[in-house]
């Protein structure tokens, strides 16, 4: 085995140890604290398309908390036993028509895209509001805090690493540039238990709901 082969393999079997202490230290409390949190966001009867939805355990949760909203996903890569159907697109182009869904949700989703732009865009297309779960980079090494947090939940699961994280400023300009405004937004979302949480969450993550602005 060369050194390179030798170092690939250290580190996926680093991350997927990691990987096993973040979900059994953080995942299932941040799972169920998230899905409470969006089940408050979207309204009762909504069809919802979850985008980059992972085995679908927040989804599921919210449709026990609120049992008049369906939920579907598309995933670039799908799971094996997901929770909700879900359907493997190309990261770019949605699989579904104009208007088919009330809400669309991103979970930690867009700061892995190549093009956040481009997936609000489709976000828009097939839904009438969009819910966004996502990190603000502000406060003392906010970067390289949000870098682990990103490799220790997503590396064992071969989830593309872009740590392409947006600061309040460009989240706005984003939301301007296509035509979304903020109609309620959550901070302190209570992720981490007390004493992590004066480490990782912080002013770092966010819930918005935005809709298209009416011209």
């Amino acid at each position: 085995m060369s050194a390179d082969q030798g170092g690939f393999t250290n580190s996926w079997i680093g991350s997927a140890m990691y990987g096993a202490l973040h979900k059994k230290l953080v995942h299932t409390r941040r799972v169920r604290i998230l899905a409470s949190h969006l089940a408050a966001m979207i309204r009762p009867n909504s069809k919802v398309l979850d985008v980059g939805c992972g085995d679908g355990a927040i989804d599921s949760l919210i449709m026990q908390q609120s049992p008049s909203v369906s939920i579907e996903g598309i995933d670039v890569l799908v799971r094996p036993g997901t929770r909700i159907p879900v359907r493997k697109y190309d990261g770019i182009h949605f699989p579904h028509p104009d208007a088919s869904f009330d809400t669309v949700m991103f979970v930690d989703v867009l700061h892995h895209a190549d093009d956040p732009l481009l997936l609000l865009r489709e976000a828009i297309r097939v839904g009438k509001n969009v819910v966004i779960k996502d990190h603000l980079r502000q406060g003392f090494l906010a970067s390289p805090v949000l870098r682990l947090m990103d490799w220790l939940g997503n590396a064992h699961h071969g989830v593309a690493l872009r740590y392409n994280y947006w600061s309040e400023t460009e989240w706005a300009s984003a939301f301007d540039t296509v035509g979304l405004k903020q109609v309620e937004t959550r901070g302190r979302l209570g992720l981490y238990p007390s004493l992590a949480s004066c480490f990782f969450e912080r002013g770092l993550h966010f819930i918005s709901r935005v809709e298209p602005e009416i011209s």
